[in-house]
């Protein structure tokens, strides 16, 4: 049975770099997204790596996406080697006046089709995983160094970070002696169309000089996740951002990030 690295959010961003860097050290993939035109163009792209490429065109922050997921790799006899929880998005502004119906889709993106595609098909990895060698299943859920504190105007994207880097490193724990690899992984500002969709565009958050392209993020996070490390943090201002927030009280916190995230008019 052929072996494949699945990824969510792979059509743009990290997730597209990702699908690059595993194709190109020759992993077989599944690639979902939304945005099927996309996910085919990406599959063109990396023809050339010599792997098996398939594509499922799907919108996790619909409930039963998850399900379907499943369903299309048991069907198919897909084994999946390496999960990688992608796919995610944010909004921002004042969280009364934001659409309610896209928190919510952002929860069920997030957090809540992340969880279910871990729980199903880490039951998939746990049937065989004790008879292969250390690690060889591995899921790596996305996170954000967002996930470290709160932040003001962007509050539910903070929050919903902040599960799954809880969720993970609490795994990590739970899984390893089941020899799967739980990792995190844990970008800063990165060069993608998230803030366009997140409509942050003017705020500073937006303006970092030390944004690092996804192209870098992907590469950082490949060689780890090889190495078998339990949380990922990609660039030396990540690491440093990262420890402050032991060092500055919650309320300087809070005022920070406030900062950072707000908008004119928010």
């Amino acid at each position: 049975m052929l072996e494949y690295t699945l990824i969510t959010g792979a059509s743009t961003g990290i997730g597209k770099e990702l699908a690059k860097e595993f194709a190109k050290n020759h992993h077989n993939l599944i690639l979902i997204a939304r945005n099927k035109s996309k996910l085919e163009e990406l599959k063109k792209e990396l023809s050339s790596h010599s792997v098996k490429i398939e594509v499922f065109p799907m919108d996790l922050s619909k409930k039963d996406a998850p399900e379907k997921i499943h369903q299309y790799i048991k069907q198919n006899q897909y084994s999946v080697q390496i999960l990688i929880n992608n796919a995610g998005f944010a909004t921002n502004g004042f969280f009364l006046k934001n659409s309610l119906q896209t928190e919510l889709e952002e929860i069920q993106v997030n957090i809540t089709s992340l969880l279910e595609l871990t729980h199903r098909i880490g039951n998939e990895m746990l049937k065989d995983s004790l008879n292969k060698p250390k690690y060889h299943y591995k899921i790596l859920n996305v996170a954000s160094t967002a996930g470290f504190q709160p932040g003001p105007y962007m509050s539910t994207y903070y929050a919903t970070k902040a599960f799954v880097l809880n969720f993970s490193e609490g795994l990590y724990e739970e899984f390893r002696h089941k020899n799967i690899l739980v990792s995190v992984l844990c970008p800063g500002a990165t060069k993608t169309e998230f803030f366009e969709r997140a409509k942050i565009d003017h705020a500073m958050i937006a303006k970092s000089p030390y944004m690092m392209s996804a192209e870098d993020v992907a590469k950082y996070t490949y060689k780890k996740l090889m190495k078998n490390q339990p949380i990922i943090i990609p660039g030396i201002m990540n690491k440093i951002g990262v420890f402050s927030t032991r060092l500055f009280p919650r309320s300087v916190l809070r005022k920070i990030t406030k900062s950072i995230n707000q908008q004119k008019g928010n």
